[in-house]
């Protein structure tokens, strides 16, 4: 069960021609349906979150949800290191992010498929080993995916790679779930790099998964 919400999560993300990354807030709202006989649809989603904030200021970045079971994400490029806060526990895991257990077998890009928010977006299907991961952008929130070239893993500079920019939808389908994720909110904001840090006299423990 562990492992198969760690998946889940992981998936909850060369320089670019554009002036400025974009900085800010980006709110998704997210649906699971599952394909495990013992948990329910509505179950998957009420412990991973309905809805994150992601938040992302260069090259770190931070989601928190409004899961029963996984509270938050923190990614510190410095550590090259995702952080994930569980509700079950005080202790905060943390996985090697330049290690992937997944890979890319194929990559499509098409263009102009749907509109999101008034942003006209692509899409990237990124055919992996665990399955099919569909991201929808638009050059408008860029990202350069050189800040992330040590962030392989749930594939983030695989996909940022192709793209250069941030998500405003993903659908990640495999054996245990199919994920649906879309932007309801986008905002540019200014923000501390003291958002980007461990809560003090906090203890963290690689993660086994």
């Amino acid at each position: 069960m562990k492992n198969i919400l760690t998946i889940a999560l992981t998936v909850l993300i060369t320089l670019t021609t554009f002036s400025q990354n974009f900085e800010g807030k980006i709110t998704y709202q997210n649906s699971f349906v599952s394909k495990m006989p013992n948990l329910e649809d509505e179950q998957f989603t009420s412990m991973m979150g309905s809805q994150n904030e992601f938040y992302i200021k260069e090259d770190n970045y931070k989601s928190m949800t409004d899961g029963t079971y996984y509270q938050w994400q923190l990614y510190i490029n410095k550590d090259n290191k995702l952080y994930s806060k569980f509700a079950n526990s005080k202790t905060i895991l943390w996985n090697d992010s330049q290690i992937n257990n997944d890979s890319i077998i194929t990559i499509a890009l098409n263009k102009n498929v749907i509109d999101i928010l008034g942003y006209n977006c692509d899409e990237i299907i990124l055919t992996c080993e665990s399955g099919i991961q569909k991201y929808y952008f638009t050059s408008k929130l860029a990202m350069s995916s050189e800040l992330f070239k040590n962030h392989k893993y749930g594939n983030w500079y695989g996909y940022l790679k192709e793209s250069n920019s941030l998500p405003l939808k993903m659908i990640i389908d495999n054996q245990q779930f199919t994920m649906e994720s879309i932007a309801i909110e986008v905002k540019s904001m200014k923000l501390e790099d003291t958002y980007f840090q461990l809560p003090l006299n906090v203890e963290t423990t690689k993660s086994p998964y």
